[in-house]
């Protein structure tokens, strides 16, 4: 008897536990479709979740109705066919962290958070680029509100380090070698100058006026915007990538950051760049599964 009592408090707790912090399928299935970039899906399933009374013990359909539609929200479309979306975002999330499970569903979604405030405030510099001050205004308050908690994405994942195979490359002049170095040389006494958006000289960089300007100070010149600096580069094979090259990334909606490749060839990637949360810093890119989901590409204008 004593045992059966057991058996039944235990799969109580357990059954608890689950209702509580949202493990099922259904969960499950929306952090994988937000986890894949499929905003819109997690965005119709999370509603269609949140319309089922059933599903009403836990806030991980709204957590997750609210960060695919910061995400969806980026896309100027998009936005332009929902002008309440970012308005009605906000307010899911905040109702997430007021509830009873709000900071256990942070908690263990962190990482998520993270993806997501680096992706907003890669927003805000496209909005501030394209002289939209309200617009930039607007997000870079709710960044403020909202995710001053968050940690920056830089930080890295170790877990998701992914190996360079070497490559077989013919040998480089002794002038192009000596470029790459003096590439190295410039953007690295750039180390700690701070994230300034727009900006592309030494009192402070955004992604690609911080490769421009290296660039630039050895006599190579880029186009000022990273998705024309991806358009106009040599594309590389990354078993071909070596430091001196650019590696881009996509957010989603087109080529959103570039950084400068500092590591050799076959070794794993590292790069030096613009992060708009600790300005210039070197990187391990296959250390990041941030930066990892987002790799585009590569490119190079040594030649």
């Amino acid at each position: 008897m004593y045992q059966s009592l057991k058996i039944f408090v235990i799969a109580m707790f357990v059954f608890t536990m689950n209702s509580a912090f949202g493990q099922n399928k259904h969960f499950d299935r929306l952090e994988m479709y937000y986890s894949q970039g499929h905003y819109k899906r997690t965005y119709r399933v999370s509603g269609r979740l949140l319309d089922k009374p059933e599903y009403d013990y836990s806030m991980m359909p709204t957590y997750y109705r609210s960060i695919s539609l910061f995400q969806l929200c980026q896309n100027g479309f998009w936005l332009s066919r929902h002008p309440e979306a970012l308005e009605t975002a906000e307010k899911l999330f905040i109702d997430v962290k007021r509830s009873s499970d709000g900071t256990k569903i942070f908690n263990a979604h962190m990482y998520e958070l993270s993806w997501l405030r680096s992706d907003l405030i890669s927003w805000t510099a496209d909005l501030k680029r394209m002289g939209n001050q309200e617009s930039f205004e607007e997000v870079q308050e709710l960044i403020d509100r909202l995710f001053e908690d968050v940690p920056n994405v830089d930080a890295g994942n170790s877990a998701n380090h992914v190996a360079v195979v070497p490559a077989t490359t013919e040998v480089e002049s002794v002038e192009i070698i000596g470029l790459r170095g003096e590439i190295m040389t410039v953007a690295k006494q750039q180390l700690g100058t701070p994230y300034v958006w727009a900006g592309s000289k030494p009192g402070g960089f955004d992604c690609s006026g911080f490769t421009s300007y290296v660039m630039d100070q050895n006599g190579v010149t880029l186009p000022r915007r990273a998705a024309d600096q991806y358009v106009t580069s040599k594309k590389l094979k990354a078993k071909d990538v070596q430091k001196g090259d650019l590696v881009f990334f996509n957010n989603g909606s087109g080529i959103s950051h570039v950084g400068i490749v500092v590591s050799n060839i076959g070794r794993p990637l590292q790069m030096i760049h613009a992060s708009s949360g600790s300005g210039i810093i070197i990187t391990d890119v296959e250390k990041s599964e941030y930066w990892m989901k987002r790799l585009h590409g590569y490119g190079t204008y040594i030649n």
